[in-house]
């Protein structure tokens, strides 16, 4: 295998020299692979002699499925010897480059690589402090309320009508303009009034109803709404009630605390969650502090981002917004249908979140190689033991049984945080 390498435009321009006598050899195999879908009178299916069939659909008949074998075989090749370059997109093979003579084959692959990065100053940098938040008795007595909401019962209602704050369970169906509508129809939802999850207008009139009543409700849908066939659109729900309950909730004494936490007064209760809120917001500072930080390095350096590793982080992010989706029951092209928008408006509001998370992986990989940062056995060892009992397993099993590329997680994981710590004694955050 012969080659050569040319640098452009952020891209390897590999040059490849194919002697004819291994040409042949890719084009016979090009001829195995391919010559069960030709037909020849005379021949069984698949049993075609090669010449017979380049001399009727021409010479050049397997010439592709050569140069596609040829350049796999050839770009798997330079990338053994060069380690050191590493591709972020498929090889593409550059079609004006491809000639050909009576001794050899010649064509060019462009490989996107990562690009190089000059760092820029990362050590010695002052960053100003994020100033700690205070917790106020309102911050208190509103966790308070959450957890006191949380331990509500419920309470079924059988002796009046709906009241603003209830939860009913009802049936519905819409209709525009005599039409029913996708959507729009429902059995034994729950709905909590005064909650305003559906339409304006529609809770505020089922106040006053009884369990059994039915009632149209006529609402208007707003302008701006998603399902475009709706927006603006005056609709009719059908309405029954089925039942009716609301939240009783528990006192705020010492008996609650006893309750809900490890406390036997109240007091002792409030107290431990300011404690806690107090530790979020320091924990919250300090995150932006580091935030900062990481933002400061990352601006310091120079680096050409490929097109093509932003939309391959494009891409991930896409794959997991689906995957959220359906565990919300909702594939991606419904989400589309609903919000009345597509795959590129999509991709173009996730592209600067993309581009800094790509330079930010980039400039953190400098870093790592600058400064030789490894993860060690012991510390990927410990890693590996406290996401273990976390999820409450035995931590020599759990460890035992992971795969190379499990293990791979947790070694980044040890990277990134030794990185981390590196950053923040390097600097100064005052």
């Amino acid at each position: 295998m012969k080659y050569n390498v040319e640098k452009k435009e952020g891209k390897l321009i590999v040059g490849f020299t194919v002697a004819m006598d291994d040409w042949q050899a890719f084009m016979q195999k090009a001829y195995e692979q391919n010559k069960g879908k030709y037909s020849v009178p005379g021949f069984r299916k698949g049993h075609v002699p090669r010449n017979v069939l380049e001399n009727r659909y021409g010479a050049g008949l397997f010439f592709e499925d050569a140069l596609y074998l040829a350049a796999s075989e050839y770009y798997g090749q330079f990338l053994d010897k060069n380690k050191d370059v590493i591709p972020v997109a498929r090889p593409v093979i550059d079609e004006k480059s491809i000639s050909s003579d009576d001794k050899v084959v010649k064509f060019n692959i462009a490989v996107v690589v990562k690009p190089e990065v000059e760092l820029g100053q990362y050590k010695d940098l002052t960053i100003e402090k994020t100033p700690v938040e205070q917790v106020t008795d309102k911050d208190v007595d509103t966790e308070l309320e959450h957890v006191q909401h949380r331990n509500a019962r419920t309470v079924e209602v059988t002796d009046r009508a709906v009241e603003n704050g209830d939860e009913v369970n009802l049936n519905y169906s819409g209709s525009v303009d005599g039409v029913k509508f996708d959507g729009g129809t429902a059995d034994n939802q729950n709905l909590t009034i005064g909650s305003h999850t559906f339409i304006e207008g529609f809770e505020e009139q089922l106040i006053g109803m009884n369990i059994g009543d039915v009632k149209d409700i006529t609402v208007t849908f707003p302008k701006e709404y998603h399902a475009e066939n709706l927006a603006g659109k005056e609709a009719v729900f059908n309405v029954k009630i089925n039942s009716i309950s609301y939240k009783q909730l528990p006192t705020l004494d010492d008996e609650f605390a006893k309750d809900v936490s490890e406390f036997s007064t109240l007091a002792e209760y409030k107290a431990d969650i300011k404690k806690r809120l107090e530790d979020n917001k320091v924990k919250s500072a300090q995150y932006r502090d580091e935030g900062k930080l990481i933002e400061k390095v990352v601006e310091g350096a120079k680096v050409d981002i490929p097109v093509e590793m932003v939309e391959e982080q494009i891409d991930d992010y896409i794959e997991d917004f689906k995957y959220q989706l359906m565990y919300q029951g909702m594939k991606l092209e419904d989400y589309f249908k609903y919000t009345n928008s597509t795959i590129e408006q999509l991709r173009a509001n996730h592209k600067e979140r993309a581009e800094k998370e790509v330079r930010t992986r980039l400039v953190f990989e400098a870093i790592v190689k600058a400064e030789k940062i490894k993860a060690d056995k012991k510390s990927v060892s410990q890693k590996i033991k406290e996401y273990a009992e976390q999820v409450g397993q035995d931590a020599a099993k759990f460890e035992a049984g992971l795969k190379e590329e499990q293990v791979a997680y947790f070694k980044n994981q040890v990277i990134t945080e030794k990185l981390l710590n590196l950053l923040k004694e390097s600097n100064k955050i005052a």
